[in-house]
């Protein structure tokens, strides 16, 4: 009788490939980790754990820097939409970068004529 060594059972899963041109483009669009990992197929804990292996970094550092793009793109193509002659878009950003609001009109207000009396006056009035 031949006696073999015992296998481990450390055998670990093979690991999920991700698609990071794929992860990029949806932190772009601001979709939340938890919604990346479901269109990957995978839970949001190995969706960090992989990036904390392949970038050195946790998810949510790697989806600020990459959602920063997408706002980039956001904000270049509001500009542009603005200057192309949309007033629409000029009037947002003059509010929201220029700080310019909408000044209403005043509207008149009914009040109770002033009476003023002089002191001559008010002294016969009483005496």
């Amino acid at each position: 009788m031949q006696i073999r060594p015992q296998r481990s059972n450390n055998m670990a899963r093979p690991r999920i490939p991700i698609d990071w041109d794929q992860v990029e483009k949806m932190c772009a669009i601001h979709c939340t980790g938890e919604e990346q990992a479901s269109i990957l197929g995978i839970s949001y804990d190995t969706l960090n754990r992989a990036c904390q292996r392949e970038h050195e970094i946790s998810f949510a550092e790697y989806f600020k820097q990459k959602a920063s793009h997408g706002k980039m793109s956001l904000r270049r193509k509001q500009y542009s939409t603005a200057m192309d002659g949309n007033t629409t878009m000029l009037v947002w950003l003059g509010k929201n970068w220029l700080g310019q609001m909408d000044q209403p009109e005043a509207e008149p207000i009914d009040l109770q004529p002033i009476v003023i009396e002089r002191a001559d006056e008010a002294d016969q009035a009483s005496g």
